[in-house]
């Protein structure tokens, strides 16, 4: 993985969120290539429950600035920035007062999901993709990791299929047990059509459940890992019928290795 450039994009990362499967493999795979000599960065949401001072979070003004339309609103994109400590990574939060303020994750008090989480993922995708271009760096690989990070393979291979950053990039998505119960909000298939997306692409999100969610990124990836020891069956039987490449789970102990020989031989290729 040396000298490669491998874009991390994940709804949750450790030490900023508690850990689960999710946001320990989005640190544990950025560590693994960072230590190989590979130049890494990560994206995540800035959530409100995420601690600014004691993790040192500070505005990227340059970053900032712009506004994303969702749904034919402008919302205006806040970048900060964090370093994790004693691994000279960099992480980038994607922000926004009306999607990120809140002082919660993806659900509320009573456990429910927020029902603007649809747009949200838009939102998150959206900022990634424009945050990139701003930096003017090329990933050879974009590694996307849990739900609300789930839309980004549709938007580069659709609504950024022109973009020339992002030409020779190959994404990979992880696929976990890590779901939510029910569906986002029904809308959410019209609010994606509005940036000019096939509906016969999306179909699927007529439904826009966990499931369905992460079809739609197998769709629009290169290469699948499987993140947890089972995941559902409909899902499984999707990422068999894809015919890409897939890298079988793997426990923590014997991720490395196999997570390098994935990249070299089924991806960076």
């Amino acid at each position: 993985m040396k000298d490669k450039r491998v874009l991390y994009v994940s709804s949750e990362v450790v030490p900023y969120l508690p850990e689960t499967e999710i946001s320990s493999m989005s640190f544990e795979a950025p560590r693994l290539v960072n230590q190989q000599g590979g130049q890494i960065r990560i994206f995540m949401p800035r959530y409100g429950n995420i601690n600014e001072r004691r993790h040192q979070l500070h505005e990227v003004i340059r970053l900032s600035g712009i506004n994303l339309v969702i749904n034919d609103l402008d919302m205006p994109l806040i970048i900060k920035v964090a370093s994790i400590p004693k691994e000279r990574i960099q992480v980038y939060f994607i922000d926004n007062d009306e999607y990120f303020k809140r002082k919660a994750t993806l659900t509320d008090e009573n456990g429910e999901l927020f029902p603007d989480n649809d747009e949200r993922a838009i939102f998150f995708a959206k900022g990634v993709v424009e945050t990139v271009k701003k930096l003017n760096w090329a990933p050879d690989v974009i590694h996307v990791h849990g739900w609300l990070a789930s839309l980004l393979p549709l938007y580069l291979k659709q609504f950024y299929k022109d973009e020339p950053l992002f030409t020779e990039s190959k994404i990979v998505t992880s696929v976990y047990n890590q779901s939510f119960e029910g569906s986002l909000n029904k809308d959410m298939i019209n609010k994606i059509k509005f940036d000019k997306i096939d509906e016969a692409v999306i179909k699927t999100l007529k439904d826009p459940t966990y499931n369905n969610l992460m079809k739609i990124a197998i769709d629009h990836s290169d290469a699948v890992i499987i993140g947890s020891e089972d995941i559902p069956e409909n899902i499984a039987s999707h990422i068999k019928a894809s015919e890409k490449p897939v890298l079988e789970y793997k426990s923590k102990d014997e991720f490395g290795d196999a997570y390098t020989a994935f990249f070299n031989t089924e991806v960076c290729v």
